[in-house]
């Protein structure tokens, strides 16, 4: 482990390999004769394939853009209009700063990295998601995606790696990102099994699994939709296996039903009241237990979306002064996301899962650095009432940071700096296919040899830029 933070290197920018046209230009005939199946054999008979097989990711999202100026990379000495209102705290890492908003993971820092110089470019909510969940670099917001996230595409290759005992899903969401993602050309069959609602409720429960009596069973499979359709299909025009993987999707559903280790991965009941409390008894504390423990339990994918009423009146991140009083709502949501956090990574370590999972906690975008000012549009948590004019941050994808823990990774650092201002990540830059790259990784697939069929039988490959960033590979 390191116990000084990690400086820029002689290049701005983590190295990749060329964009989606040239590496079709130069790759397609190569690859043109080499199946999925093909790609995923040769990978695996890789030895650090099988290293990695059981490797799993946690991502904790924060949908709206979170500040990085008061979070985890204060500038102090900026302008008072730039700044904002926080102290700075010192953390486990000599030399790196947070804010005094982190306290808790302030302490255990040298159990993470925070990569502070995150850049994409897109400044709307759909775009920027779009980007840093799938790759897409078109700078429009559009209503649906056009590329599958990250999570599909895993679960997805996943699914072609042989049959799986474990009853529980390889991807599930405990209330996931629920817009601007999602399978696109690979179908609903590889989205999350979807957990919603607030676990730390006590009469929070997850339908649809362990259920005991068998004519309930047997009606819920006949109500299922995905057998109605399956009927309506030829299974003649199936030519890549994609209707064995339905039943297979439906199979996983019927075993949740009924077999009770998908109930016990799901119960909150069996965790110690210690463990409950040291995550916070509330929606975000007990979402990220839920995820630690369906990972512990075998889950590949696992993602989880910090928003809702702790967020403040709007319910996420977006804190354009219309919305909320920026300075407020940091104020107002902080001691709840930062003990969810700093739990679930000291847990991660703890209980000897730190090689095996990585904790990625991001947002789309940061804020903008210079604090605008407008009127409120009403009254709420973290809100003036309407007509009062109140400071807000506004979208800012030049600049942002998230942090990485877990994963086999050597943590205590920092990579990448922005500018005095926290304007311009300057040193380090890395981008959204850095980071999928990354991730892809950590989870055993090379993103530069996979690419997947789109709805027009065109091979598109996963991340058409990028490259693992290699302080982060495990």
């Amino acid at each position: 482990m390191s116990s000084h933070p990690f400086h820029a290197s002689q290049s701005p920018y983590c190295p990749g390999p060329q964009s989606r046209r040239g590496f079709l230009k130069m790759g397609l005939a190569g690859f043109a004769s080499l199946s999925l199946p093909g790609v995923l054999r040769l990978r695996a008979e890789t030895a650090a394939a099988s290293d990695r097989k059981r490797n799993a990711v946690i991502m904790v999202w924060k949908p709206g853009g979170c500040s990085h100026i008061d979070t985890y990379d204060p500038k102090p000495n900026a302008e008072s209009e730039y700044r904002g209102p926080f102290g700075t705290i010192p953390t486990a890492v000599p030399g790196m700063q947070f804010t005094e908003l982190l306290p808790m993971q302030a302490k255990i820092a040298d159990k993470f990295t925070v990569l502070r110089s995150m850049r994409q470019g897109a400044g709307g909510h759909p775009a920027g998601s779009m980007q840093m969940l799938s790759g897409d670099s078109d700078r429009r917001d559009k209503p649906k995606p056009k590329y599958p996230d990250w999570m599909s595409i895993a679960n997805y290759l996943r699914s072609k790696e042989g049959s799986r005992e474990n009853p529980l899903p390889r991807y599930v969401g405990v209330n996931p990102p629920t817009t601007y993602n999602g399978p696109a050309y690979l179908g609903d069959t590889y989205s999350p099994f979807s957990v919603t609602g607030d676990p730390s409720k006590p009469n929070f429960v997850v339908p649809n699994i362990g259920l005991s009596d068998a004519s309930e069973v047997r009606h819920l499979s006949r109500r299922s939709s995905l057998r109605e359709n399956l009927d309506t299909l030829e299974r003649s025009f199936d030519q890549v296996g994609e209707l064995q993987a339905l039943d297979e999707f439906e199979m996983q559903a019927m075993t949740l039903l009924t077999n009770p280790k998908a109930k016990q991965a799901f119960d909150l009941s069996l965790e110690d009241d210690r463990t409950r409390d040291r995550y916070g008894r509330n929606s975000w504390g007990q979402q990220l237990l839920l995820a630690r423990r369906l990972v512990e339990a075998g889950v590949d994918i696992l993602t989880t979306s910090l928003r809702g009423p702790l967020c403040g009146r709007v319910n996420n991140w977006d804190d354009h002064a219309v919305n909320h009083h920026v300075f407020d709502a940091l104020r107002f949501r902080a001691q709840a996301y930062d003990q969810a956090v700093s739990a679930l990574i000291e847990d991660i370590y703890e209980r000897g899962l730190d090689d095996r999972v990585l904790v990625v906690v991001t947002g789309e975008f940061g804020r903008t650095p210079k604090i605008s000012y407008q009127p409120s549009t009403g009254a709420g948590n973290a809100s003036a009432p309407a007509g009062t004019r109140q400071p807000g941050r506004d979208h800012w994808p030049r600049a942002f940071s998230n942090i990485w823990a877990g994963g086999g990774i050597e943590t205590g650092r920092y990579i990448g700096a922005t500018d005095k201002r926290g304007e311009d990540s300057i040193e380090r830059i890395c981008t959204p296919g850095d980071f999928l790259s990354t991730i892809y990784h950590h989870l055993g697939i090379d993103s530069s040899k996979i690419f997947i069929k789109d709805l027009n039988g065109r091979p598109t490959p996963i991340v058409d830029h990028g490259h693992p960033i290699p302080e982060l590979m495990g």
